[in-house]
């Protein structure tokens, strides 16, 4: 089977906990910390491991809190290739308000790169792609790495062996509009992301799919999938349009959908399925994680029985 690395640019260690009640000026009794590597690749890592699958994480880590997400991807039995990153590796705090339900994200900005180290890196993911295999960029860029960055690595890793999937987004995901880049495999973005980019609203998933289609046929990648949330998830290549569809039985967190998607299309490529039915595993794998609590993501007999009722519609 075809190997899979993750990129985790800007990991965190996560800390979710509970409160009855989030109020200000108040101290607020809160429940034991439930505590996970973060950042997209390593969720996307983290995901795959749960769905019976085996991927590199390639992770940048520095300091005390380099060394704990280490130590949580090794208690999780997830293959790591560090890279010395330039500073302290940040931490990020999830606080679910029991009496409402609501959750307060709190997210860290992670250390300064300089462009040594963005030179560096790019070179040293060059390395690693693993040949026939699929390279996957998720999650947010540090500071100082520059917004062409994703663009960039396209570029890099079209000169290997390897496929690049990449799930971005803001200035980065605009960035690969004017970039001149090779294209990506895949593109994956949100709804929300996907107007922003595009300009205007994107009512329907006709209208998703004709934007995913544009930018194929702009070369920005050989296949676009754009989430719509409840309302499903759209893929269009040069061969067809998609949309998958899955019902969770109810939502309890959205953290982590996204990944957990990314994590199961990947899985489903690297087993030979074609592009249309990774699509639905996909979906299924979202549907299950906000199923879960904060930090946690998809569980693989949850996406296996969710996959039963997951559809397939050409658009």
């Amino acid at each position: 089977m075809p190997a899979i690395l993750t990129i985790t640019l800007n990991p965190t260690v996560d800390i979710a906990i509970t409160a009855d009640h989030v109020a200000p000026e108040r101290k607020l009794r809160c429940s034991r910390p439930d505590t996970d590597p973060g950042g997209g690749g390593i969720n996307v890592s983290r995901a795959i491991s749960a769905l019976g699958g085996h991927s590199t994480a390639f992770v940048a880590l520095g300091g005390p809190t380099g060394d704990k997400v280490m130590h949580l991807l090794a208690e999780q039995g997830i293959g790591l290739s560090p890279f010395p990153a330039p500073g302290e590796t940040r931490q990020s705090l999830t606080v679910t308000d029991a009496s409402t339900g609501e959750q307060y994200r709190f997210v860290m900005p992670g250390p300064e790169w300089s462009k040594r180290d963005v030179t560096k890196v790019l070179d040293r993911i060059g390395r690693a792609a693993p040949e026939g295999g699929i390279v996957v960029l998720s999650g947010s860029q540090p500071p100082g790495v520059p917004e062409d960055f994703p663009a960039r690595l396209a570029t890099r890793i079209a000169r290997t062996q390897a496929r690049f999937f990449l799930d971005t987004s803001g200035k980065a995901l605009h960035a690969l509009l004017s970039s001149g880049a090779k294209p990506a495999d895949v593109l994956r973005m949100d709804d929300l992301e996907a107007e922003e980019l595009a300009g205007h609203p994107l009512p329907t998933r006709a209208d998703s799919a004709d934007f995913a289609e544009s930018l194929v046929n702009r070369g920005i990648a050989h296949a676009v999938i754009v989430a719509r949330g409840a309302d499903g998830n759209v893929l269009a290549t040069a061969a067809g349009r998609w949309v998958a569809q899955a019902f969770p039985d109810e939502v309890v967190s959205k953290v982590g959908a996204g990944d957990s998607f990314v994590a199961a299309f990947s899985l489903a490529r690297t087993r030979g399925l074609p592009q249309p039915e990774a699509l639905r595993w996909g979906a299924a794998a979202a549907a299950a994680a906000v199923m879960t609590e904060a930090t946690d993501l998809c569980e693989l007999h949850t996406v296996k029985r969710l996959l039963r009722s997951t559809t397939l519609t050409e658009i």
